[in-house]
């Protein structure tokens, strides 16, 4: 499978995608895109996405990220991917060929192990905690329904902080939280891809051993300048 995150596709630019579509098409079986698919959450961009994406001749699973909530129009643009055939995951699953099973959410931040955020105080802290145990919540419902005999999860804030390693140490808190793991480490999987942290480390483990792959796509351009995405085999 390829996987990366952190496109930000803007309106003007037709054809950027065509080489990344072309070796996803000769080198993989499927393709999960891991949020910020696009750069200021603009209908017009999803637009330009879903006509480079719909080159694509492989299954394609994705979740939203932050950038792709900025202008409120995440539903129109969900509407244009799914038109090119992308499954936009929030809390549910796709299964491909019925061996490998997907599961995906945007996520949120709140830091991590001990300096977990905590519901106390204000109403606007306890509303930004929600947010991450509504995200985390839905991952374990996507989970919890799944019986593949493989399973891998997507997301596009961080569930570990280890692959936030190389960003401002002030801003990694926002960059996802451990909260994120526990349904992961709970009903298990194969690895977990994220984006978000474009001066992040590639990879990374959960408690319980499960490998976390960091593939925001400037990440992957320094690391694979070749073919700016993630090839695994699951």
């Amino acid at each position: 499978m390829a996987a990366v995150g952190d496109l930000h596709c803007r309106d003007d630019q037709h054809g950027r995608f065509r080489q990344f579509v072309k070796q996803v098409n000769a080198e993989a079986d499927l393709l999960v895109l891991c949020g910020d698919l696009t750069d200021r959450g603009m209908v017009e961009e999803g637009k330009v996405l879903a006509e480079e994406l719909s080159a694509l001749r492989v299954p394609v699973a994705a979740v939203l990220g932050n950038h792709d909530y900025e202008h409120n129009q995440a539903k129109e643009i969900c509407g244009e991917l799914a038109r090119a055939g992308v499954h936009i995951l929030d809390g549910d699953h796709f299964i491909f060929e019925k061996v490998l099973g997907v599961a995906g959410v945007k996520g949120f931040g709140g830091g991590f192990g001990n300096a977990t955020l905590q519901a106390f105080g204000e109403g606007q802290t306890k509303s930004f905690v929600q947010e991450a145990v509504h995200e985390s919540l839905k991952l374990e419902a996507a989970l919890s329904h799944l019986d593949t005999p493989k399973k891998v999860v997507i997301m596009h804030y961080s569930p570990v902080a280890e692959t936030l390693e190389g960003e401002n140490i002030e801003i990694r808190p926002f960059l996802g939280t451990s909260r994120l793991a526990m349904p992961v480490d709970h009903y298990g999987a194969e690895a977990v891809f994220h984006g978000h942290a474009h001066h992040g480390a590639p990879q990374a483990k959960t408690k319980s051993g499960i490998p976390v792959y960091n593939v925001a796509m400037p990440l992957m351009t320094k690391m694979h300048p070749e073919q700016r995405f993630l090839l695994l085999e699951v």
